[in-house]
């Protein structure tokens, strides 16, 4: 098994899971990954600033340390400044795990500044992929994608 399943499984394994980047519209990657968390038995909050509910009418907290109980992991789907951020929070918040979604079709998140602060800070970080590449059932889309990045080196960590 490789390091980046070994990570993915213990990641996808928490129960609690934030997903920064939901917005109130149903489109886009985060409220995609937000629904199949949900789908796949988790308990999933949404963080975005700038929205009291997002779809469903679902709540939306401000930041990581704003929810209800204290997420197991944050899948970060926001433009690598914000990750910056949102990695100190997780910090101050004692949150161990995170992933800064990335993919050659929708941008990335990762920053070069936030994977080296999860380092030096003891958070397990995966810095490349998407839930929806490893999370089961995976679509068509998905799996060509997780196919093309294994076999162009992108999804060493």
């Amino acid at each position: 098994m490789s390091k980046m399943q070994e990570m993915v499984d213990e990641f996808l394994a928490q129960p609690r899971i934030a997903v920064a980047g939901v917005s109130r519209s149903p489109n886009g990657t985060a409220n995609l990954i937000y629904r199949k968390l949900k789908a796949t038995g988790h308990t999933v909050y949404a963080i975005n600033p700038n929205a009291e509910t997002v779809e469903d009418g679902d709540p939306a907290y401000p930041d990581v340390k704003s929810t209800p109980e204290k997420p197991d992991g944050v899948m970060i789907v926001t433009t690598p400044d914000v990750t910056d951020r949102i990695v100190r929070d997780c910090d101050i918040a004692g949150i161990k795990r995170v992933w800064m979604h990335c993919s050659f079709a929708h941008g990335q998140s990762t920053s070069a500044g936030a994977v080296q602060y999860c380092k030096d800070h003891g958070i397990a970080v995966i810095p490349v992929g998407c839930p929806l590449m490893y999370d089961q059932p995976v679509d068509f889309g998905h799996k060509f994608i997780k196919w093309w990045m294994g076999m162009t080196g992108k999804l060493n960590v």
